[in-house]
């Protein structure tokens, strides 16, 4: 029987704590209600703000040109050590992403080449990702205080303690093991893209299968409440926001159901990363334990093996220059491609031509203006509302905010993380998801907009 000191439970108790409160405690201020991960990330924008377009420029160019370094001539002091191999040797395609990231951040951040590469450029395309105040702008200060912090959440016992008490109802609805649950929770207070961390840090240590993770990075990255209210402002409804929550809490958790359950996510292989069969789950509850005294247990022996400051910040350290140097160039690539689509051609407009018939049969007002906004939030998560914004009805920028927000993939931010994380999705199978949960989603919230109007 397992025997633990004060000491032990405290190294267990207070870095779980301190790491709740950082990512998960809502916070209101003047704007929305919001996290202090956020709060300190805000902090951060207001003081060298003006200086992160150019340091983020300075970031992907470092990582297109060690990345193309590492693949031709493989020095020894990225090949030697782990970490840097496994962040600059990556494959010719995520060179050229990176290569193409750096060609779109120095091209927005000089707006060269004048109105001829205006289309790069624009406040609508590369600008509304590199710009002061941009989501990659946004997404220098979130990394390196989320990343920083995050082995509080990871390394410390919260996900052994939660795993195992979680386990009885992540299980048997989503196919997924009760860690999933703090990744979901950490995703609906905090950010999406901090769930997508969350995600694809586990699955690199071997705790979740690729299946698992390819479901939680997918279907568990749930837009913030902060997020949200954003949207449901734009589309000038804010007095509709607790039934327009509650429809996008009825909705995700009805796609959370099925999704695992249907391809691809069922395709996906079972087997972890380092391709080994699936391992006997660690939260089992041995005969003649509670699950709350196991989870306890396994909690704390977690803490046990994290005692050092140095590797904590180490750890911290790490995590931050994974994301600096691998997602942020795949948001940059993706991100300007798919707004340049979105901004330049009638690309979205004819994808979302098969979604009027649905819209109509649906009986909602102005269908053929709101088919496009059905699919142009693949590019962008704030574009259906932005496009939706002027269509008269209510009820159909109701459904267009609701179905914006429960889509969860956008190429400028969760999509773009994840094509540029471990997490084993590509391309296609993020269109694929895409498409089914609008369709999953889109008559669960015409329905309840049908009551509310």
């Amino acid at each position: 029987m397992n025997t633990f000191t004060a000491k032990d439970y405290l190294r267990f108790i207070i870095p779980s704590i301190i790491g709740i409160f950082l990512f998960m405690m809502p916070i209101p201020t003047e704007e929305a209600v919001t996290i202090p991960i956020a709060i300190l990330s805000d902090w951060l924008q207001l003081l060298i703000g003006s200086a992160i377009p150019a340091l983020m420029t300075l970031l992907i160019i470092i990582a297109a040109v060690v990345s193309l370094t590492a693949r031709v001539a493989k020095p020894d002091f990225i090949t030697n050590y782990e970490f840097r191999n496994n962040l600059f040797m990556v494959s010719w395609f995520w060179v050229i992403v990176r290569i193409l990231a750096a060609v779109f951040a120095v091209i927005t951040l000089f707006q060269l080449g004048g109105s001829s590469t205006e289309l790069i450029w624009s406040e609508y395309t590369g600008g509304l990702l590199l710009g002061e105040g941009g989501l990659i702008t946004l997404l220098f200060s979130l990394f390196l205080f989320a990343g920083l912090f995050l082995p509080l959440l990871l390394n410390f016992g919260l996900l052994e303690w939660f795993g195992t008490l979680m386990a009885k109802i992540m299980r048997p609805l989503f196919r997924l093991p009760g860690r999933a649950s703090i990744d979901s929770l950490a995703s609906w207070l905090g950010d999406g893209t901090i769930g997508v961390m969350l995600t694809n840090k586990q699955y690199e240590e071997g705790h979740y299968s690729k299946r698992e993770a390819a479901v939680i990075g997918t279907t568990f990255s749930i837009v913030s409440i902060t997020f949200s209210i954003v949207i449901i402002k734009e589309v000038d409804l804010e007095a509709y926001f607790i039934p327009f929550y509650l429809t996008i809490a009825l909705a995700g958790f009805i796609a959370a159901i099925i999704m695992p359950r249907i391809p691809p996510l069922s395709l996906k292989k079972k087997t972890y990363i380092s391709e080994a069969e699936e391992e006997e789950s660690l939260e089992d509850v041995p005969d003649g334990k509670s699950r709350i005294q196991h989870g306890t247990e396994m909690a704390i022996e977690a803490a046990k093996k994290n005692n050092s400051v140095s590797h904590f910040f180490k750890s911290g350290m790490k995590n931050v220059l994974d994301m600096w140097l691998g997602v942020a160039p795949v948001v940059m690539a993706f991100g300007t491609i798919a707004l340049i689509l979105a901004e330049e051609t009638s690309f979205f407009v004819i994808l979302g031509t098969p979604f009027v018939p649905i819209l109509e049969l649906l009986q909602l007002p102005n269908a053929a203006d709101a088919a496009q906004t059905m699919v142009v939030g693949f590019a962008d998560m704030f574009l259906p509302a932005i496009i939706g914004a002027d269509i008269p009805s209510e009820m159909t920028r109701f459904v267009i905010a609701a179905v914006s927000v429960t889509q969860l993939i956008y190429m400028s931010e969760v999509g773009g993380v994840l094509l540029g994380s471990k997490v084993p999705v590509n391309f296609l199978d993020l269109v694929l998801i895409f498409l089914l949960r609008t369709i999953i989603t889109l008559p669960i919230i015409a329905g309840v907009a049908h009551l509310l109007f």
